[in-house]
This record gives structure tokens, C-alpha cells and sequence, in this order.
């Protein structure tokens, strides 16, 4: 399927707002269905039905799915019949798939227009679906897309993307759906929300209209329109990326950051900062902080003096984008707190993991991703240039260890989940040269066995290695010979030259 499929989200808007969002998101943020799909939601003003009829069916008509959410409101009407209604019945006309979930159950009070469609529903043979909650309602409607797009195109999702859909669906937080009035979108931070469009449509900034800009962010859930007035406003998740000061509508949107002269908190900082303002900003300043209040020592390099960091900016970076976008919202009264000692970093963030993950599953750094919060982790995959989500706490790893320094320490702390990293403290030559510079780096060594390292030296010798001779050298077969290779070749040690009998390896610097 070259084109993603478009899905039509159709239902009365003001009543099912946190469900069309919901969908909206799970769309934008599942792993298979961001793929295949893309939602279209169109938002309009009752009080020019007829205009608003025009626009919903023009829409409609470019779409190739009719997903349709019913509520206990009928809606606007037009000559008795609602606009979600002749939505549905224009579905039918174009010979859409039709995929429905009625909100209730049986009992539940609706409105004689609304028993009319449902009525329709049963006459015309749709199937649907019901639900209670949005979590019931994202199982359900992901569940219909998955057997669509298996049945109409033969696509089906992996078992990876299935288990990390139904945890993520289950661990997701209502908090960042939620719609609020207190933000217009004329009023957050545009500069911030059209570098995080650019790079998610893979465009340059300057090329993004007015409307295109709008447009984006409607599309990944962070603004909102409101049908009684056609206004717009940031949703939770706007707020926290793009307000000019998040912490003026949810008190918990800042990073207390304080600096100790020892190894022990005291009463009186060094340095403190209440850093505040668009998150994917206040993470920058976060890591502005850190390098100002920690040591950058010079290191010859060959002809060169570089400047090191005392800990890799990046795996600080990491656990800050990750205390942002996977923290419990719901708790109102405390902040990410950034503390860095004489000897450590750390980072607390309000909230212990998701189920099903645990401190020993993260430790262990073989995990699926989990976010409560999924929508602000891909908004700030976007703004921190994060390619895989869900390895944060493996990449901290291993950018620790190529740094020199011990893997970072996780642990639990007063309800915080925190992130320690334990720095040189006074033996500063204990930081590496920045890993651009060396061939095997230390994470990559801890990949290698006592062969492949000797196989490594040999290398760095200047020899040009075959099977045969690495069979013979070491006792092994051809297959386990193989598989040296491959793993050096894959951590860039090693290049292939020539084919079949001839083939040997040489260093990737070895000319």
C-alpha cells in the first residue's frame, strides 16, 4: 500500500471531544498504525450547518475508511438529520468500510436521533462494537484497523508491535488528550511548534504556512478546535510543549535544578535554577545548566586539543526527555528535579514506571517501550532527534560507558523514579576522547568474546584475515568464524573484501 490509508473519525464533537483525541493519538503514535494509517477529523461550527455538511462530506470523500463513534447526542441537524448521521449515510454511499463503536450499553438514555442511527447501524449490517472507556475504546478500534488492513491489503503487525500496542494502550495517562480553554493557539510559542512540525513532515521551517502549521499540530494532538466558537486551543499535551510558561496552567511543568558543592544536598546551593517554559526548550536549558556547573577538561588529541565533558551530553539529554514525556502528570504538586554533586548527576521524575515495566526489566535494558504519555514521547522524539524510541536507557548506557564512566543507576526515590550518573569525581582522566575518534569503542568491546578480541588485535596488526585462517587459529568452525565476522562488520571493526573463495577482512581504516 503506497499511500497511507485515510481514516474518517466521524461523531458529535463537543460530546466524544476526549474520544475523537484519543483516536486521533493512537493513530498518530502506534507503531504499525502510523504506517498505514491517517486520521481526519473534521472540526466545524454548528452555527453554519449547511457550510459545515459540505466541508465534512468533501473530506469524506478523500478518505478510504468511515469510523464512526457514537455517543448519547444526536447532534447538529440539518433538515432533521444530523451531520455525523449524513456522514454515515455518504460512507455508505461511497462504499466505505465501516467500522462503528457505540459508547453504553443497551440501557443507556440517548436521543431519538441517535437510537434512529444505531437503528440504521443494525438494518444496514455493520458490525459495531462497544465500549466504556477510552482505553476499551483504543483496544477496540485498533483491533478493527489491524484486521482491515490484514484482510484489504495483507498487512499485519509483528508480534513486537501487537505486545507494545496493548501495554502502551494500557499504561497511556487521559492527561495528555485533555482538551483546556486556557491556551489559544495564538498564544503559545509558534517558533517552537513549527521547528517540531518541520521536522516531523522532514520540511524547512520557512517553508511551513500559517495553515500548514496549524494543520500539524492539529494533526498530532496537541491543539484543538472548539465547534461552538471554531476556536483554537492547545490540549494538555500543547500546553506542556508549547506554552510560553506550562507551569502557569499545570504548576508541575518545571525542572528544579540545584548544584551542591559535595556529595550531599545542603541548604544553601551553589547554583539553582527554576527552569521554566516550552519543556522541549526548558531540556536544553537543563543541559546548559549541567555544562556550566561541571568540569570540561582539555585532552590532546594527535595535533588536536578537544574539549571533554565530564559526562556525555547525550545520555543526560536522554533522561531528561525521558522524565518529561514519561512522568506522572497527575500528580500536580512536584517537579522534575535535576541535582548535580561533586560526583553525580541526578534526575528525579515525579511517578514510578508503567506497567508491565520494573526497575530489574530497565536495568536489564531489554524492554518494549511503555509510555503513559505517548504523545508527548513522540512530540519530543521529534525536537531531541530521537531516532528509537523506547532505548533510552540502553543508549544512556552505553554513552556512559564509551564516556569512560560506570553504566548509569536507576532506582526509586520518595516516589521519584531516578537516574544516576556517577561522574570521575578526582580522577578526571578517567573521560574518553569523544567516541567519534575511536574504532572500538568501549560498549563495543563489551559486546566482544576473548576470540573476537584477539581477532581484533590482529586486525589492528594490519593482517588480512580469511575463515581458514581464523579456523585454524582458534579451533572453530566455519560457522562460528562466520559469526565473528558479522558482529565486527556490524559494529564497524571490520570490512569485507572480495567474494566467495577469496574473501577476507581487513580493519575499516586498513587501506
Amino acid at each position: 500500500m503506497s499511500d497511507k490509508l485515510r481514516v474518517f473519525v466521524s461523531s458529535v464533537q463537543k460530546e466524544l471531544e476526549d474520544e475523537r483525541a484519543i483516536i486521533q493519538n493512537l493513530l498518530n503514535t502506534d507503531a504499525f498504525l502510523v504506517a498505514h494509517c491517517a486520521p481526519v477529523l473534521f472540526e466545524f461550527e454548528p452555527a453554519s450547518p449547511v457550510k459545515a455538511i459540505e466541508g465534512c462530506l468533501a473530506k469524506l470523500e478523500e478518505c478510504r475508511v468511515y469510523l464512526l463513534i457514537i455517543g448519547s447526542q444526536y447532534g447538529s441537524q440539518v433538515d432533521g438529520v444530523s451531520i455525523t448521521h449524513r456522514e454515515y449515510r455518504r460512507a455508505k454511499e461511497l462504499g466505505l468500510p465501516v467500522l462503528a463503536f457505540i459508547k453504553g450499553d443497551r440501557k443507556q438514555d440517548r436521543e431519538d436521533g441517535t437510537m434512529q442511527l444505531i437503528t440504521e447501524l443494525d438494518g444496514d449490517g455493520p458490525k459495531y462494537k462497544r465500549f466504556n472507556t477510552v482505553v476499551e475504546l483504543q483496544k477496540e478500534v485498533r483491533e478493527a484497523l489491524v484486521e482491515l488492513l490484514r484482510e484489504r491489503f495483507g498487512l499485519a503487525p509483528t508480534t513486537d508491535e501487537d505486545e507494545v500496542a496493548q501495554q502502551t494502550i494500557d499504561a497511556t495517562s487521559s492527561f495528555e488528550s485533555q482538551s483546556f480553554t486556557r491556551l489559544k493557539w495564538s498564544e503559545v510559542d509558534h517558533d517552537v511548534a513549527r521547528r517540531m512540525v518541520a521536522v516531523a513532515e522532514e520540511r524547512r521551517p520557512e517553508e511551513l504556512s500559517d495553515a500548514d502549521l496549524l494543520a500539524g499540530v492539529l494533526q498530532r494532538g496537541l491543539v484543538w478546535t472548539d465547534p461552538d466558537t471554531g476556536e483554537h486551543y492547545a490540549t494538555a499535551a500543547g500546553i506542556v510543549l508549547l506554552a510560553k510558561d506550562p507551569s502557569a496552567v499545570f504548576p508541575q511543568c518545571r525542572i528544579m535544578a540545584d548544584v551542591y558543592r559535595g556529595s550531599e544536598p545542603d541548604s544553601t546551593p551553589r547554583d539553582h535554577e527554576d527552569i521554566r517554559g516550552p519543556m522541549p526548550l526548558a531540556i536544553d536549558r537543563a543541559i546548559a545548566f549541567i555544562n556550566r556547573n561541571t568540569r570540561h577538561p582539555m585532552r590532546i588529541v594527535g595535533l588536536n586539543r578537544v574539549r571533554l565533558d565530564e559526562y556525555p551530553e547525550e545520555a543526560l539529554r536522554e533522561a531528561l526527555v525521558n522524565a518529561v514525556a514519561h512522568r506522572l502528570y497527575e500528580d500536580a504538586g512536584r517537579k522534575i528535579i535535576l541535582e548535580v554533586f561533586a560526583d553525580r548527576v541526578t534526575v528525579l521524575s515525579p511517578g514510578m514506571p508503567p506497567e508491565p515495566l520494573t526497575l530489574p526489566i530497565l536495568r536489564k535494558g531489554r524492554y518494549r517501550p511503555c509510555s503513559r504519555n505517548p504523545v508527548l514521547a513522540q512530540c519530543l522524539s521529534y525536537f531531541h532527534r530521537i531516532e528509537e524510541r523506547g532505548s533510552g536507557f540502553r543508549r544512556m548506557r552505553e554513552q556512559m560507558l564509551n564516556h569512560g564512566l560506570p553504566e548509569p543507576l536507576l532506582g526509586t526515590d520518595t516516589g521519584y523514579f531516578q537516574v544516576t550518573f556517577r561522574g570521575p569525581g578526582e580522577n578526571i582522566d578517567l573521560i574518553t576522547v569523544p567516541e567519534v575518534r575511536l574504532l572500538v569503542t568501549p560498549a563495543a568491546e563489551a559486546q566482544l568474546n576473548d576470540r573476537q578480541r584477539q581477532m581484533v588485535i590482529m586486525l589492528q596488526e594490519g593482517q588480512r584475515l580469511t575463515s581458514r585462517l581464523c579456523e585454524t587459529a582458534f579451533a572453530v568452525t566455519r560457522d562460528t568464524t562466520t559469526r565473528d565476522f558479522e558482529l565486527l562488520m556490524k559494529l564497524g571493526i571490520a570490512r569485507r573484501l572480495g567474494k566467495g573463495r577469496s574473501t577476507s577482512y581487513v580493519l575499516v581504516t586498513f587501506a
